[in-house]
């Protein structure tokens, strides 16, 4: 039950939460995730830090990055299959609570959408092993998941 109630609460704030998505803008999504490089890295050499780096995060299942400790609640969401889509990382960036409710991330989320979509392009940019991709396919992609 447990379990059900944890999925409903996610889809809802996956579909209500979240920001309509637009393509953004990868070069100013560079620029917003700075303010996320404290906690993640992105690219060829990313570790991780306090988060786990988000090389090809869009479109990747929750909780797979080898050897990283996600929170518990995080883990019950991957459990039940639940994937990074575009949708997915809009709700999360807006408000990571809303989505992961008690998620060890203290960020409160961005504002505004066009920083959203912008940091969702940038990142869309690395493939899972930190190399530079195109990433309007793998944002296409995993709108459409």
């Amino acid at each position: 039950m447990r379990a059900v109630l944890s999925a409903t609460a996610f889809l809802m704030a996956v579909s209500a939460g979240a920001p309509a998505f637009a393509q953004g803008d990868a070069v100013e999504g560079e620029k917003v995730f700075r303010r996320c490089m404290t906690c993640h890295m992105v690219g060829p050499d990313a570790a991780k830090r306090v988060g786990p780096p988000l090389n090809g995060v869009v479109g990747r299942e929750f909780g797979t990055v080898e050897g990283f400790k996600y929170s518990d609640n995080l883990m019950e969401l991957a459990g039940e299959g639940s994937v990074w889509s575009v949708e997915t990382l809009s709700a999360y960036l807006t408000n990571p609570k809303d989505v992961i409710p008690k998620g060890i991330m203290a960020f409160p989320g961005l504002r505004k959408e066009e920083d959203i979509a912008n940091v969702i392009q940038y990142i869309a940019g690395f493939d899972a092993d930190g190399n530079a991709v195109d990433p309007a396919p793998v944002v296409e992609s995993a709108a459409g998941s």
